[in-house]
């Protein structure tokens, strides 16, 4: 287990100043592991463990994609709900660019931009979340009200659940 310091992120920073309550978990990071790594290292379902996306329209303006661990985003019907042409992942070098932070620790709280924040409906129903604290290997648990107390997202139903 990881036995370093919990590290004062921007999201960190964000979080203590809307005095949310949360609880911070480091994790060994695997290079591509995304959520499954995560949530094995939590020991917890992969659905409550929360991907943080930056995505793009058409024009090229970013925004803030959150969604479940073990789900992937139909970026058809994300356009569609926010009348875009087309919506696309960003390349990691413009997806750091647009949060500040690097990819595998990417949080929506404390991004260097200002973007919209789309979650997807179901997360919150969740009783608890588990979303990156702004580095990589590094994970704040809250509540799905937390969340969006802070970020004040539009919720929408994009998920494309596992078959």
């Amino acid at each position: 287990m990881v036995s370093e310091k919990i590290p004062v992120t921007t999201a960190i920073r964000m979080l203590r100043a809307n005095k949310i309550q949360y609880t911070e978990h480091l994790y060994d990071y695997e290079e591509r592991g995304g959520t499954a790594v995560s949530a094995r290292e939590l020991g917890v379902p992969e659905r409550i463990v929360i991907k943080t996306l930056i995505m793009e329209n058409e024009k090229k303006q970013p925004m803030v994609v959150l969604m479940h661990g073990d789900c992937e985003v139909s970026t058809k019907n994300l356009a569609r709900i926010i009348a875009c042409k087309t919506i696309n992942p960003c390349a990691p070098e413009i997806a750091n660019k647009h949060s500040g932070f690097v990819v595998g620790g990417t949080s929506p709280f404390g991004t260097k931009k200002i973007m919209p924040v789309y979650m997807q409906a179901s997360i919150a129903e969740l009783e608890k979340i588990y979303i990156n604290g702004g580095r990589r290997g590094f994970l704040v648990g809250m509540s799905p009200a937390a969340c969006i107390q802070v970020l004040k997202p539009i919720l929408v139903d994009v998920a494309i659940y596992p078959t």
